[in-house]
Formats: C-alpha cells, structure tokens, sequence
C-alpha cells in the first residue's frame, strides 16, 4: 500500500510540475476566449468518436481472446469501459481489472487475459508507428509546419527540431519492424524462443531477470491468437487502423472546434507526442497530455498558444470524461465499487509479481 501511495504522490508532483509548465506564459484572456468560442457541434462529434474508440478496442479485444475463448461483446464492452475508467481513478488499474473482470464469467484465466493486454499495447504501438512513419516520409508536410530551431550543430551534422523528429521517427519505425520480427518468430516457434530468452536471462542480475521472466510467461500464456488464421489476424490489424484513425479524426473534430486550420494527417504527429505524454505516469494522465499537445501545435505548427492550450484543455476532459461516465455508470453491472477496484488492482498486481 505505501508502494501505491507513493507512485501516486510522485505522479501528482509530475502532474503539477507538466501543468506548471503548460500553463506558463499563456495569456488567461486569450485562453478563456478560445474556450469560449469553440463551436459545440464539433465537440459533440469529438465526444461521440471517443465512444466510437472504446467500442472498437472492446471489439477487437473480443478477437485478440477469441482462441482462448468466446466472450459476448456486453462482457467486453462493460469490462474495457469500466477498466480504462478506472485507470484515470487507480493506477494500473485498467490493465489488470479488465481480465480480470472477463475471467470472472468466462473459462479465460486472469494471466493470459493480461498476455493479450500487453499484446493490445504492442499492436497500438505498432499501428502509431505506422501513422508516424507515414505522416514523417509519405504525405506532404502541411504549409504551417515549421522546421523549428537548429538543435545540433557539431562535428559537421546540422539537424533542425523536425529533423531530428525524422530521425527519430526512422528510428522507432525500425524498432517496430524489429518487434513485428520478433513477433513473427514467437508465433512460429513460441516456446525456443521464450527458452532462448531464459537461458540468456539466468546470467542477468535477478533485479531484471525476475521480472522479465514473469512478463515473458504471462505474455505466451497469451499468444494463441499469432497462430490464428491470416484472415483473423489481418481482422485485428484493420481494428487496431480503425481506431488509431478514429482518434485522429477526434483531434481533428477538436481543431476545427477552435479554428485550428491543420489537415486532417498533422494528427498522426500530434499522435506520436501524445503517446509520449500520456506515458508519463501521472493521475488520469493530467501533465502530460496537456503539454505534449501545446507543444505540437505551437511548437510545430506555429498556433496560438492560447488557442493550442484550450484545444489541449478541451481534448484532455472529452476523450476522458466520457469514459469515465460510462464506466462508472457499469460499475454496478460488475458488482463493484472504486475501493472493490483498488483493492482488486492490489492482489492482482501481487499475483503477477509472484506468478512464476
């Protein structure tokens, strides 16, 4: 318990230090008149993708299961609902409640549920990734983009800020087809390749090895769907591109709202920061959405600070709040209550720490 307490003070610190820092500078006025002149009906639409989303990932959630077992799309629904909601409210809560609240009416043990979580989370990496990729080396660059300050300048190399931003995109790009390698050969041969892995983890200090160890058993545990036909494969492919452009289409309702004149492609970089925002461990992902998205529309594309700030304002409370309702309105289809969800996150995280 004084574990939890303390990742939720530190994530607070960060929370406030990210707002500080997304708020500095910025003119009240100007940022109350932004929000004031948003237009409603694109909010509307931003509220309406965002469930759009949720449907789609329980959807999909139901595939990435299905060859460990068939689960009604209401169990999967209610669960992601319920599971994401309470992630805003506990940390990690969504991770581990959300399989366990499956194994609770279907033959599906809580561990390999939580193998296709982590699954989840490679595949929307991977699909992020793409988008990036796309955004940085296929499609036009949009006219407001601006290539930003000089950031290097030794030992003959000059990179500007999105200079360095292709670099990095190429990078990550080249980690995911290195991840979908590994992927690959998981699916072909799951259990040489996991002994491999342990045998090398045996000279490892136990600090890493332990825990590595457990992520790698939970997660084969789960990997029954890489050997499903290519047709269902290809299904949860398409999902996962169905969601990510439904959440750019949310980020681009959210830009006309404020007048923001971006195409509807800037998202796919407004995207990649965000993934690096919200990765910071802090309440409700409060911080770190919010200054990762001022800084790509004000520092990349040249908008308003005012302006970018409420957009970042308005994004954050619109794809949250109404998750939030709706998993707080299944909470009592589950039978829990938010102290029943952090004491369940509680064991649960137990259990994975001690599941060999």
């Amino acid at each position: 318990m004084k574990g939890q307490r303390g990742r939720l003070l530190v994530g607070a610190l960060l929370a406030v230090a990210l707002l500080a820092l997304f708020f500095r500078g910025i003119d009240w006025h100007a940022l109350g008149q932004a929000l004031r002149g948003a237009n409603p009906v694109f909010l509307a639409g931003l509220v309406l993708v965002t469930v759009a989303v949720y449907s789609v990932r329980a959807w999909r959630w139901g595939d990435l299961l299905a060859p460990l077992g068939r689960v009604g799309y209401a169990d999967l629904f209610s669960a992601t609902m319920v599971g994401f909601a309470s992630g805003l409210l506990v940390p990690r809560a969504g991770e581990l409640l959300r399989p366990w609240l499956v194994s609770r009416r279907h033959p599906i043990p809580t561990s390999a549920g939580f193998a296709t979580i982590i699954l989840e989370r490679l595949i929307d990496l991977i699909t992020v990734l793409v988008l990036f990729a796309l955004y940085l080396f296929v499609l036009p660059p949009p006219a407001q983009q601006v290539e930003g300050p000089l950031v290097l300048d030794r030992w003959g190399v000059r990179l500007t800020a999105m200079a360095l931003l292709k670099l990095g995109g190429g990078v990550f790009f080249v980690g995911a087809v290195a991840l979908l390698v590994f992927l690959a050969a998981l699916h072909a041969n799951a259990s040489g390749v996991i002994g491999w892995i342990e045998r090398r983890l045996v000279r490892a200090p136990r600090w890493l090895a332990e825990p590595l160890g457990r992520i790698l058993h939970a997660f084969s545990a789960g990997l029954a769907v890489l050997r499903a036909p290519a047709p269902h494969l290809a299904k949860i492919g398409l999902q996962s591109l169905a969601i990510w452009l439904l959440i750019a289409l949310g980020f681009h309702l959210n830009h006309l709202a404020f007048h923001i004149d971006l195409p509807f492609h800037a998202t796919f970089l407004l995207i990649a920061f965000l993934v690096v925002g919200v990765a910071i461990p802090t309440p409700g992902t409060v911080g770190g959405f919010h200054a990762f998205y001022l800084i790509a529309l004000s520092e990349v594309y040249g908008v308003d600070r005012a302006t970018a700030a409420a957009a970042g304002i308005a994004a954050h409370a619109l794809t949250n709040l109404p998750i939030l309702v709706f998993g707080l309105a299944l909470l009592g289809r589950e039978g829990l209550s938010l102290g029943r969800v952090a004491e369940v996150t509680r064991d649960e995280q137990k259990l994975q720490e001690v599941r060999p």
